[in-house]
């Protein structure tokens, strides 16, 4: 209901807001936030939470999916976002957050989903390669097959980041890390891909 968001507002104007009123005034004429954090739109997914960030720790874009375009995919944007990011903003890191029980990776293992859902069919159209990398990681079942979709999922939308034009200047020059996680709503846990290992690990 629109009332309780707009009750809570105005408890943050009169509870919250005087607590941090020096950051807030601080942050009005500037921002350096430590991360550009990519996340599924999905209400159960809360960046500022998970991270205990508090206003100004990050530069947030969210999407269906989490998922990122490629660089040269017309419309939308995200690449406007990322490049503003990186180029302007100069984040340090851009961090790709997966998480449970996430329908939209869901419906890539069952697009008869998609059937009354012509622009998110469209939209994940840009996480086609997760199948094809399910099939070379065990198959397109089984018990964990959504779990590691949406890991798979994570990194096709890294590999999708490093091909935009400002992430690659700035990775090639040394000022720009990527990290690819997966939340679990359940547990609160964060797994986190190790390049080394080749997998995800418990952060």
């Amino acid at each position: 209901m629109m009332e309780e968001i707009i009750a809570r507002v105005k408890a943050f104007q009169r509870d919250d807001y005087p607590k941090y009123r020096e950051l807030f005034t601080r942050l009005a004429g500037e921002q350096s936030p430590q991360a550009l954090f990519i996340a599924c739109s999905d209400s159960r997914v809360d960046p500022a939470l998970i991270t205990q960030s508090r206003p100004g720790d990050l530069f947030v874009l969210r999407s269906a999916g989490n998922v990122v375009p490629p660089f040269d995919a017309a419309g939308g944007g995200e690449a406007a976002t990322i490049e503003f990011a990186v180029v302007v903003v100069r984040v340090p890191n851009i961090i790709v957050c997966g998480h449970s029980d996430c329908r939209a990776i869901a419906s890539l293992l069952q697009p008869g989903m998609l059937r009354q859902l012509p622009r998110m069919a469209g939209w994940l159209r840009h996480a086609a390669m997760v199948r094809e990398a399910l099939v070379h990681t065990g198959g397109l079942d089984g018990p964990n097959v959504l779990q590691r979709a949406i890991e798979a999922n994570v990194l096709v939308q890294l590999g999708h980041l490093r091909a935009h034009a400002s992430v690659a200047e700035a990775l090639d020059a040394g000022r720009l890390n990527l990290h690819g996680w997966s939340y679990d709503i359940a547990s609160g846990e964060i797994r986190a891909y190790d390049e080394t290992w080749q997998q995800f690990v418990p952060l």
